[in-house]
């Protein structure tokens, strides 16, 4: 990255009055925004959670039971909702983990949802990260733009009967060109490894974390990347994006 690209960089989007998360798996949310949602909450914004799959995949026990690991994740999903003291709802809509794919009905519903939180930032994976191997990190933020494009228009979805909605701004986490940044603050991080912290299941499989001191170690890793991205455009410790406001 260039002088000129990182003098084009924005930070500290005004705190919306309410957000919407969307997230491929529970724990996508936590991992790629919880603390910018953490600090957004405690000043007062309404804070929406959605997840695309149901997480039956995710755990490398071959005997596991699927559905139960589904439910339970469902469950630590709004464990980690409540700790970011987001007050908004939780949606779940249920696709099979692995086998997220592009729908008009899933960019329908997930319109539905845009119509009706009517939030002013919405976030979600960029889904043109390049070399991005997860299918479902991939078409999840493919979803959430056509979503938010048919949310806007109203000739989109007509029999929904809900008012066409356009956000504002939009926010993708693992951004393959960050052009924006948010800032981490000690609270908020804080409260961000709480709510990935809910995600119990993932201790194994995701975090490598089945002990105190491997705990310690993947909170170490998390703290150390927010530095690493402020870092290279001279900030602290920061969430960083690709921000779209022209939706």
């Amino acid at each position: 990255m260039n002088a000129a690209d990182i003098d084009a960089v924005t930070s500290g989007l005004t705190v919306p009055a309410c957000a919407l998360a969307v997230g491929a798996h529970p724990d996508d949310i936590e991992f790629g925004a919880g603390a910018t949602l953490a600090r957004w909450a405690a000043m007062g914004c309404r804070v929406h959670h959605a997840v695309l799959t149901d997480g039956s995949k995710g755990t490398w026990d071959a005997t596991a039971d699927t559905a139960a690991l589904a439910r339970r994740r469902q469950q630590e999903q709004r464990d980690a909702a409540a700790i970011l003291a987001a007050p908004g709802q939780v949606t779940f809509f249920e696709q099979v983990d692995g086998a997220l794919a592009h729908s008009a009905e899933l960019v329908g519903r997930l319109a539905a949802l845009i119509r009706t939180v009517r939030p002013t930032v919405v976030l979600g994976h960029d889904p043109w990260k390049r070399y991005r191997l997860h299918p479902d990190h991939r078409a999840a933020g493919q979803l959430l733009c056509d979503a938010i494009v048919a949310a806007r228009d109203p000739h989109f979805y007509p029999e929904q009967g809900l008012a066409a909605h356009r956000p504002e701004a939009l926010l993708l986490w693992e951004a393959d060109q960050v052009n924006h940044l948010e800032e981490v603050t000690e609270a908020a991080l804080s409260i961000k490894l709480a709510a990935l912290e809910a995600h119990t299941s993932q201790f194994e499989s995701t975090m490598k974390a089945t002990n105190p001191q491997q705990l310690a170690e993947f909170r170490r890793r998390i703290t150390d990347r927010l530095s690493a991205n402020g870092a290279t455009f001279g900030f602290g410790s920061v969430e960083a994006f690709h921000l779209m406001t022209d939706l």
